[in-house]
Parts: structure tokens; C-alpha cells; sequence
């Protein structure tokens, strides 16, 4: 067994979340952290809300409210929106918190004490019109190595190289396209130079492991070339204070939002433990000399690809300098040495109808809003089937409409349909299986190798080829229904192998339907019910409105107890188990529903 942390990318809170998000980060985390707890490992999935940076201050200002209203107003949808989705988080909570804040100002500690932070004059990014710190995301112009108009003030997506805002060539704000003000201010940063060996070996052994999506390690392998210090304070009054005496008092410095943000997975882990009485519970997922001696630690951090830097460098250099294990030495502060990522599992982009989301530009589509009309597993099924895996991908009102038709209903669902109805109208309740011939046995081994083949496949983050494996046995026990033609089996002479067939394609259900939860956990539950389960086989997450752990105002997480799911492998059915006349567990779409959301679309 091993401890698996699933560290989930933290959606920002400046407004809510559309569904190119969450094909990213929420979806594919979920799959992976129910999978790995039914393949019996201890999972602990935690995010929450990112809620610092001048990007709040804007959205604030534009709707009337202070940031922390705007926050509190955004946090509360984004996590009722991913519990919505049925995003099994042992904790999202919100980087507000006094628990994150005290646990961001203890990496900065640990990380300043053993010399990774060295102070530095700069210039910073203002707007003119405003006064106000433009972040570094917020200004685009052309990139002065490789030449593209569009790179942002932190990083050029064309070329991956790191930049700074005063580095770009005709800068611009990106809010009203302004040209910036550049100004001297003193910023701590942090000396990514002492810290590349250390990442280099550490990215190297990551390579030699073969688990990394090539694109992701030889993205984060090539800014490794480009290294230098990177500014870890901003100038703005809405973040987390510097612990320093001279700067702790300055309301106008605070910590940079990528500094406190990645530490977020860190601090929720904390956070949990001190939730669950067993305040020092996070150290078996996050200390290497923690836990059995039999456990391995394992951490997947999920994301969408335009986060690589952060997770790849940034956040590995914070947890080796405060381990001390950078060039200049060190020794770590209360938490220990800290476990570096064992994989960054990042997905590349979403479209949507062949042009890129943009709440501005009304290309988008919320999750709520999706939600309220469509079912959650028909969503989550187009992203692990057609999702931005290890390729850009476009979603399609037609191709969301045709997947959930023919795959899902006419596929899926109508197999469990004419089982259950079957078995229903036939005996009432599972019956017995008698003599079973060369293709039962072979369609029983056939669902039963599923469990191997597709947990395997998700383990190594092969979603979209994991869930068209278990869609392919669905069709090769499609193929048997239509071929033993149980219907015209009547008679005492034929009830035998009536029951016989009828038990081998409910325990083919059976199976397919745990080899399919991860993917469609609410329908899981449904598939359980039809076949006289209790329809808890897929346990869910719920809202939780807490008070903060240090004083502050209360808020709301997801958690939930996910302990109740089955373990991975074949479960017997128990033959005499009431089975009753099934209702459909997908819903068939209109095809005018295309129509309809394209009109949405463009604002009709």
C-alpha cells in the first residue's frame, strides 16, 4: 500500500470556474484519487480556492465589493460547483485561511534562514491610470528571445523561457492595454541558480522513471537552461504579510500569489490533519522517513498545462530550500524534509467550438450552468474520453450530444437496461448460473482482466485510453446479449441457461460498472441500484460550512468519507438479490439541443 497525495490545482477565486477548467484539473484528479483508494491506497486529495493578488483587487473593485467579499462570494460557488461534479476532496479549503497564511510564512522562514532568498532592487509594473502593481500574467507583449506577440510578464508560452515584465518588448496591460510604468522596489528573491543542480538531479531521476508525460518533462527540463532569480513579494496590500521585521509591518509588501498559492498543498494537508484530531496525520503523505517503513509516499499534482512552471520549478525549488538541500546547504525548519512531486500530471488545453474560453468574449460555459441542464457523468465522460489528455482539445455541442447518445446511452446504459429488465421480468432477482460453456467463461475473464488492464491504465494517467477499454468490453458484452438472444430462451427446458446467461451478463455489469466508477461515479450508483444494490458504491462529497481553525471567519469546504467504496477487483453477486424494473441511467439528448446552446453561445 502506498500514501497518495493528490494535490489538485487551486482554481482562482476572481470569478467561477468554466468547464475548461475543470476538464484540466477536477476531472482527472478524481478519476485517479477514486481509483487509487478502491486500489487500496491511502489517497488524500486536497485544493482549494486561490484568493490573493491583484487580480481579486480588480474583479473586486470592477463588482462593488471588498476582496474578501469577492472571495468568500467566489469560493462558496467554485466549491459547491466541484462537489457538484462529484469531486471527492478529503479537503478543498481556501488560501484565506489563518492556517495558510501561518504555513506560508513558515516555508518563507525555512526558505530565507538557509539563504535561498536574497534581496534585490527591481522594477516593478504600474498602472498609470490606477497606482495599482500590474501582476506579471496581467501584462503581454513580444517575447525578446524567440520573438511572439502574446508572451506574459512571467513566462512565454511559445518558447517556455521565464521572463520578467520589464523584459518585453511594446509591454501592455492586458486590463486596458495601457503601457506600464516601471518603478524601483526592493523584493526578496529567490535564488533559483543555488537551487538548479538540485532540480536538474531531481528531473533527471523523474525522466529515467519513464512516468512523465513527455511534453511536461522536457518543458520543465528546458527552462532548467534559463534559470535566475525569480521576485517573491509583490507590491500590494492584498496578500500574506512578510515574516520579517521591517517588512511585516509594511501593508503595501506582501508574498508573491504563486509563492502562497503552491504552498496551498501543503497547508491544506495540515489543515486536514488538524480536522481529523490527529494534527500530525499530514506527515505521512509529505515526510520521507514518515509512515510503516512497508509505505512508499507518492504525490501527483494535477494541472493544466499553462501551471507547469510553477509545479515543476518553483514549487520543487521552495520544498528544496527549505529542506536545505540546494547548493548552499541548510537544514529544515518545524515540518522537515519535504516530499518533492512524484509526477506532474498536466493536460493541455480545452476549446470550445474551435475558439479559446473567454468569459469576455461570452466562449465560455460555466460548470454551474452545465450542470443544471446536462447530467454531471455525461461531462465527466466527454473529458476522459475526448478530453485535453496529452493533446489540445475542442469541446462541441455535436460531439458532447453524440458521445452521450450513442456511447452512454445506447451503449452503457442501454446495456444495463435490458439486463436488469431481463432479469426482472424473468426471475425477479439475480438468478443462478448453471453449467457455463466456452463463451461465458471467456466473457466473464474478459470483464474480470478489465480490472487489471484499465486500473493500470489510469494508475499511469492513461485516461482516455483507460475508459475506451472499458467501453470496448462493454461492446464485447453488447455483443454476447445480442448473440445468445436470451429473450426467445422460454420454456422450462431453456430456464436453466435463461438464468445461466442472465447471471454471467449481470456479473458482467457488475464489473464493468466498478472498472467504470472512477468515470461515472453517479451513475455507479444507479447501475448498483438496478442490480439490487444499496447504490453506495461510489461515495460522494458534500459541503461542509466550518469555523476557521484560528479565529477566523467561519467558511465552507467539500470533504467527505470516501471509505465505503469497493475494493478493486470482481465482487460475486449474491444470487436471490431482488432486482426490479430498471429506470434509465443516462438521459438521451435532443439533437436540437445543439442548436439551442450554439444559439446561447452567441449571445441569441
Amino acid at each position: 500500500m502506498s500514501t497518495v497525495l493528490s494535490a489538485v490545482a487551486w482554481p482562482y477565486a476572481n470569478g467561477p470556474r468554466h468547464i475548461g477548467h475543470v476538464a484540466g484539473f477536477g476531472v482527472p484528479s478524481d478519476v485517479f484519487s477514486r481509483y487509487m483508494r478502491m486500489a487500496g491506497h491511502d489517497v488524500l486529495m486536497v485544493s482549494g480556492s486561490d484568493e490573493h493578488g491583484t487580480p481579486i483587487l480588480i474583479a473586486a473593485d470592477e463588482a462593488g465589493l471588498t476582496p474578501q467579499q469577492l472571495a468568500d462570494r467566489n469560493h462558496r460557488i467554485i466549491a459547491e460547483d466541484l462537489a457538484s461534479l462529484g469531486c471527492t476532496y478529503d479537503l478543498y479549503t481556501r488560501t484565506t485561511t489563518r492556517n495558510h497564511h501561518a504555513v506560508v510564512q513558515e516555508l518563507f522562514l525555512g526558505v530565507y534562514e538557509n539563504g535561498y532568498f536574497v534581496e534585490q532592487t527591481t522594477f516593478g509594473a504600474i498602472s498609470p491610470s490606477t497606482g495599482r502593481t500590474l501582476p506579471d500574467r496581467y501584462i503581454e507583449g513580444t517575447c525578446p528571445i524567440c520573438g511572439y506577440d502574446g508572451a506574459r510578464g512571467d513566462q512565454c508560452d511559445n518558447c517556455g523561457n521565464q521572463l520578467d515584465p520589464i523584459d518585453l518588448k511594446n509591454p501592455r496591460s492586458k486590463i486596458n492595454g495601457e503601457v506600464p510604468q516601471f518603478v524601483e522596489s526592493q523584493h526578496f528573491f529567490l535564488d533559483l541558480p543555488a537551487l538548479a543542480d538540485a532540480l536538474g538531479e531531481w528531473l533527471d531521476e523523474r525522466e529515467a522513471s519513464g512516468t512523465w508525460r513527455p511534453n511536461v518533462i522536457r518543458f520543465s527540463q528546458n527552462i532548467l537552461k534559463e534559470i535566475r532569480p525569480r521576485a517573491m513579494t509583490r507590491d500590494i496590500d492584498w496578500g500574506i504579510a512578510v515574516p520579517l521585521d521591517g517588512w511585516r509591518e509594511n501593508p503595501t509588501k506582501k508574498l508573491y500569489v504563486w509563492f502562497d498559492a503552491v504552498i496551498g498543498y501543503l497547508s491544506a494537508s495540515i489543515e486536514w490533519a488538524r480536522r481529523s484530531g490527529d494534527p500530525e496525520a499530514w506527515r505521512r503523505w509529505w515526510n520521507p522517513a514518515t509512515g510503516s517503513g512497508t509505505e512508499t509516499a507518492l504525490s501527483y499534482y494535477f494541472m493544466g498545462k499553462d501551471n507547469i512552471t510553477f509545479h515543476s520549478q518553483i514549487w520543487p525549488a521552495e520544498l528544496l530550500a527549505y529542506s536545505g538541500k540546494g547548493a548552499k546547504g541548510g537544514s529544515p525548519r518545524t515540518y522537515g524534509e519535504l516530499n518533492l512531486p512524484t509526477e506532474v500530471v498536466s493536460s493541455e488545453f480545452l476549446t470550445m467550438e474551435g475558439r479559446k474560453f473567454s468569459s469576455s468574449k461570452r466562449v465560455v460555459i460555466y460548470v454551474r450552468d452545465l450542470l443544471s441542464r446536462y447530467q454531471a457523468d455525461a461531462f465527466r465522460y466527454f473529458v476522459a474520453a475526448a478530453g485535453p489528455e496529452n493533446q489540445d482539445s475542442d469541446f462541441t455541442w455535436s460531439e458532447f450530444v453524440r458521445r452521450t447518445n450513442d456511447e452512454l446511452v445506447a451503449g452503457w446504459g442501454n446495456l444495463v437496461n435490458r439486463t436488469a429488465n431481463l432479469i426482472a421480468k424473468n426471475f425477479g432477482e439475480i438468478p443462478p448460473a448453471g453449467a457455463l460453456t466456452a463463451e461465458d467463461e471467456a466473457l466473464l475473464a474478459a470483464t474480470e482482466r478489465a480490472f487489471d488492464v484499465v486500473g493500470d491504465l489510469i494508475a499511469r494517467h492513461r485516461q482516455k485510453q483507460a475508459v475506451g477499454e472499458a467501453m470496448r468490453v462493454v461492446a464485447e458484452v453488447n455483443k454476447y446479449v445480442s448473440d445468445t438472444e436470451p429473450w426467445k430462451l422460454k420454456g422450462e427446458e431453456q430456464r436453466e441457461r435463461l438464468g445461466t446467461v442472465l447471471h454471467v451478463v449481470a456479473q458482467c455489469v457488475a464489473d464493468l460498472n466498478l472498472v467504470l466508477a472512477p468515470f461515472l461515479p453517479f451513475a455507479a450508483n444507479e447501475v448498483d441500484r438496478a442490480l439490487g444494490g444499496k447504490g453506495e458504491i461510489a461515495p460522494m462529497p458534500r459541503i461542509e460550512e466550518v469555523d476557521d481553525l484560528d479565529g477566523g471567519a467561519p467558511y465552507p469546504v467539500i470533504t467527505g468519507d470516501y471509505t465505503g467504496a469497493p475494493a478493486w477487483h470482481r465482487h460475486p453477486l449474491v444470487v436471490g438479490t431482488p432486482v426490479a424494473k430498471p429506470t434509465p441511467v443516462f438521459t438521451k439528448l435532443d439533437p436540437s439541443v445543439v442548436d439551442e446552446e450554439l444559439a446561447r453561445l452567441a449571445g441569441d
